[in-house]
C-alpha cells in the first residue's frame, strides 16, 4: 500500500471519530522509583517528590507525589506511541510530539497510585507527508474523581 493511500485510509477512519474517545490505556503504577528517576533526570529534587519521611509528616497528601511534568511525560507510553512493533496506525513510520495547548494539573498523583490515559480526538489535519492529531489527554488516577493532568496534545503521524 502506498504512503498516500495508507494516510487517506487512516484519515477516512479518524474523521468520523472527532469528538470521541479513541484510546484508553492500561493502568500504570506511579512508583517512588519512577518519581526518583524523573527527579534525577530533571534535577527537581523537591522534598514533596523525593522525601517520603518528610512528606508523610508535612505534606497535605501524607506521602510523596509525582511531578506534574512526569505525569505529562507519560503521554507517549500511555498513548501507545513507543512500541515499534505496534504502530499508531497502519503505514505510520514515525510519530512526532508537536506540542501542547491548555495544560492543567488539577490533582496530585501520590506515590503508589495507578494512572491511565484517556484520549479524545479533538482535531485532525493533513500536513505534508502525514496527519496532525490534536487529542485531549486526560490522566485519571485510580479511585480519584479529579484527573491528574488534562492537556491538548498535538502529534504528527508520518507515513
Amino acid at each position: 500500500m502506498s504512503e498516500q493511500s495508507s494516510m487517506q485510509r487512516v484519515l477516512a477512519d479518524l474523521q468520523p471519530k472527532i469528538g470521541q474517545e479513541i484510546h484508553c490505556s492500561d493502568w500504570l503504577l506511579m512508583s517512588q522509583q519512577r518519581i526518583n528517576e524523573f527527579a534525577q533526570a530533571t534535577s527537581d529534587h523537591q522534598w514533596i517528590h523525593t522525601d517520603p519521611v518528610r512528606a508523610a509528616r508535612e505534606s497535605p497528601w501524607k506521602t510523596t507525589i509525582a511531578h506534574g511534568y512526569l505525569t505529562l511525560s507519560l503521554y507517549p507510553i500511555l498513548r501507545g506511541l513507543v512500541d515499534a512493533d505496534k504502530p499508531l496506525f497502519p503505514g505510520v513510520t514515525r510519530v512526532i510530539n508537536y506540542g501542547l495547548d491548555k495544560l492543567r494539573f488539577p490533582n496530585a498523583v501520590k506515590s503508589g497510585s495507578r494512572v491511565r490515559a484517556r484520549c479524545v480526538l479533538l482535531k485532525l489535519e493533513e500536513v505534508t507527508g502525514g496527519l496532525q492529531l490534536t487529542e485531549q489527554y486526560t490522566v485519571e488516577i485510580e479511585g480519584e474523581s479529579k484527573p491528574a493532568c488534562v492537556a491538548e496534545a498535538i502529534m504528527r503521524a508520518y507515513f
